[in-house]
């Protein structure tokens, strides 16, 4: 058993409006669900990511209003690494953020900046491996979209006993810069394990990571299940998620991980089209819609002030 790198990663925002502006707006992810967190429906559960809703671009956030900022520190991932096409890429991104008033910082091939809420990002060029994973957007070519996430840097309060969970547990391959490389069939990516600069431990609040998911199937998931509770690390189960079935569990370190499927996909909301227009709630939440969206602030339609003229289809 292989996992196809990552699934989905997902964060907390104490602002859903400005979130979604950022996200989709600014980066040119779509919009791809607005629903709740399945425990606790009184929180937003926003979903970004490619044209088609495919694994390996998910960036999601848990909404609590007016949260605090977060500490960074061990137990938490503290940046996020897209691919993007080219070295002209980075340079439209480096001008377009400036133009919103977002800081960067350009290290060679990489670009690094940071969300409105603090939540770390870095854009690096694509080795061209797997597909890229891109989004349409009126005021950003085709050529200089993200494509996909290319991989995750985290804190861990262990970080030999998180490596050890990685590769022989989760199969991850070690690379020459000291990463660590999960490839499956599909896609891959890779972790960057690291010490948390001051030894401190993470607080969770606004801008900060709350877990990594990554990618596996249906057939696989009982025995990833079987192969955690053998190495007497404890797990959720299998969790529906309607979306996808998860996975949870907690490493040494800290951090915790989910293992989700591809299957069933966002397709269970309705036509692509109609991705991220209306608030999604799973079966078992639909009598209670009236208490749950009253206690949400409405998220608009990012899509629904585009031009007429829709930029061309994102390729596969």
């Amino acid at each position: 058993m292989k996992l196809n790198g990552i699934h989905h990663i997902t964060a907390i925002t104490g602002d859903a409006l400005r979130n979604l502006d950022f996200y989709t707006r600014v980066m040119g992810l779509r919009l791809l669900a607005k629903t709740v967190n399945q425990d606790d429906p009184g929180a937003y559960h926003l979903f970004y990511g490619d044209e088609h809703a495919r694994p390996g671009a998910d960036l999601t956030f848990f909404e609590y209003p007016g949260a605090m900022p977060g500490r960074l520190g061990a137990g938490a991932p503290h940046r996020i690494a897209w691919r993007v096409a080219s070295p002209d890429a980075l340079a439209f991104w480096e001008q377009r953020l400036a133009a919103e008033g977002c800081a960067t910082r350009r290290d060679g091939h990489e670009l690094q900046f940071e969300d409105p809420e603090g939540l770390g990002h870095v854009l690096v060029i694509d080795d061209g491996t797997d597909a890229p994973l891109a989004a349409q957007h009126p005021e950003i070519p085709e050529e200089h979209a993200l494509r996909g996430f290319d991989g995750v840097r985290v804190y861990s309060g262990a970080p030999d006993a998180t490596a050890a969970v990685l590769e022989r547990l989760m199969g991850a391959m070690p690379l020459p810069d000291g990463r660590l490389a999960l490839r499956g069939g599909s896609r891959g990516g890779w972790i960057s394990v690291e010490e948390a600069p001051d030894g401190a431990w993470a607080h969770q609040g606004a801008g900060v990571i709350h877990h990594i998911a990554f990618c596996t199937n249906d057939d696989d998931q009982p025995e990833w299940d079987r192969l955690l509770r053998q190495a007497r690390i404890g797990t959720s189960g299998i969790v529906d998620r309607h979306f996808f079935r998860s996975v949870y569990f907690r490493e040494p370190g800290g951090l915790l991980f989910e293992l989700a499927t591809e299957e069933p996909g966002f397709t269970v909301t309705g036509p692509e089209e109609d991705f991220g227009r209306n608030l999604f709630l799973p079966p078992w939440l639909e009598e209670r819609r009236d208490l749950v969206e009253a206690r949400l602030v409405p998220v608009p339609d990012p899509r629904a002030d585009w031009p007429s003229e829709a930029p061309p289809p994102a390729t596969a």
